[in-house]
């Protein structure tokens, strides 16, 4: 050791310590050198890979505004459509009343509540994308609601107004995994060899005791019976989760990652648990039942959920969008970009990215293990 160089106590002069010290400094120069190197080499091993850089344009996840582009060779814009949809949550097939986080009105802005004609949402929603944007390339969102639950017809002819119209280069059809029906999803798979095409399901929790608690009517078999058939048929999936329902820790969220991986999903919807107004969900927040993240915790949450995602699964979106007249709470979410700021501050500051967790032993969907709760009941 060091140390065993110094004179103890009633030996040697003071000449011998000054050298003593004098080599004890030297091993202490050379170890703070070789610790300097040592955690240099360290870092760069653990700093964001370049190819990912280069990749994703300097981004730290796999962003969908970044696919497009490099797809289209434009930004392209999407358009969110409400038709005459409803839900078996909502008409009484599976429950009643729908759920209970849900006003539709906060998914589509107000120039389009109406519900007029595909052709009439999507002229109003490119005249006004192109005069703030410039953009010339759309892609027409059925967003409200469950996009296919009606006859195959009635959704053949609806999806093919859409891509009649000038500028549309692809589909997203929002929906619930118990409305896709086989023949629902072969028309799906015939779209999808014409057009750009993204089948978007709401899972929005893997755990049977939220869904029930959030009146969805499905649980968590039914999205993988969904996802194994639609995957069948080569269709792109982007699944919907809402982060910080009640009863769910932090760890019961960061679980779901993997779920996701072993399924192969290919893109990613997260929305932060927020309350809006006339719902069920307003009324246990105001008696006090539903505790909300600060944006501080959740954007920590959201980098940690990014670093056990498959780095390429993509992201559609961080976080959840809403209007400040309909926002019970928190005032926060209204701030889309302020949210995703902080998230891309947050990915600089702790040196993290999209898959830095990811070893990829759960990338296959071989082997897909049931998740249970301390009773053993699968979600």
């Amino acid at each position: 050791m060091i140390y065993s160089r110094l004179p103890s106590q009633g030996q040697g002069s003071f000449r011998g310590f000054i050298t003593a010290l004098r080599l004890t400094r030297a091993h202490f120069v050379t170890l703070s050198i070789l610790g300097l190197f040592v955690n240099s080499f360290y870092v760069r091993l653990m700093n964001f890979p370049d190819s990912l850089a280069q990749r994703w344009r300097e981004k730290r996840f796999n962003s969908f505004n970044r696919v497009l582009r490099d797809r289209f060779d434009a930004r392209v814009y999407k358009i969110g459509l409400r038709m005459d949809f409803t839900c078996p949550n909502r008409d009484g097939k599976v429950a009643v009343g729908g759920c209970i986080y849900c006003n539709n009105a906060s998914h589509t802005a107000q120039d389009y509540r109406p519900r007029t004609s595909v052709t009439t949402q999507l002229e109003k929603g490119a005249l006004a994308i192109h005069r703030r944007h410039k953009a010339e390339k759309f892609i027409a969102y059925f967003q409200s609601y469950t996009n296919t639950y009606d006859s195959t017809a009635k959704l053949a002819r609806l999806y093919e107004e859409a891509l009649r119209f000038p500028g549309v280069v692809g589909l997203s059809i929002a929906t619930r995994p118990d409305c896709l029906a086989d023949d629902t999803l072969n028309l799906l798979r015939d779209l999808s060899k014409q057009t750009y095409l993204w089948l978007e399901i709401g899972l929005e929790s893997m755990y049977d005791r939220t869904l029930a608690w959030v009146n969805r009517g499905h649980g968590l078999r039914e999205f993988m019976d969904a996802v194994e058939r639609a995957k069948a048929r080569e269709l792109r999936l982007c699944t919907h989760l809402i982060l910080g329902f009640p009863g769910e820790s932090r760890d019961d969220m960061l679980r779901t990652p993997e779920l996701l991986n072993r399924l192969q999903i290919d893109g990613i919807k997260l929305h932060n648990l927020h309350v809006i107004k006339n719902t069920p969900l307003e009324k246990f927040y105001l008696a006090g039942q539903v505790p909300l993240f600060s944006r501080t915790e959740y954007v920590a949450l959201i980098v940690d959920f990014l670093e056990r995602l498959n780095p390429n699964m993509i992201i559609h979106r961080l976080s959840g969008e809403t209007y400040r007249a309909i926002t019970v709470a928190p005032e926060w979410s209204i701030d889309k970009l302020g949210v995703h700021n902080a998230i891309l501050e947050a990915l600089e500051r702790r040196d993290a990215w999209q898959g830095r967790l990811f070893s990829g032993e759960n990338d296959g969907a071989a082997y897909l293990p049931y998740f249970r709760d301390a009773e053993g009941v699968a979600f």
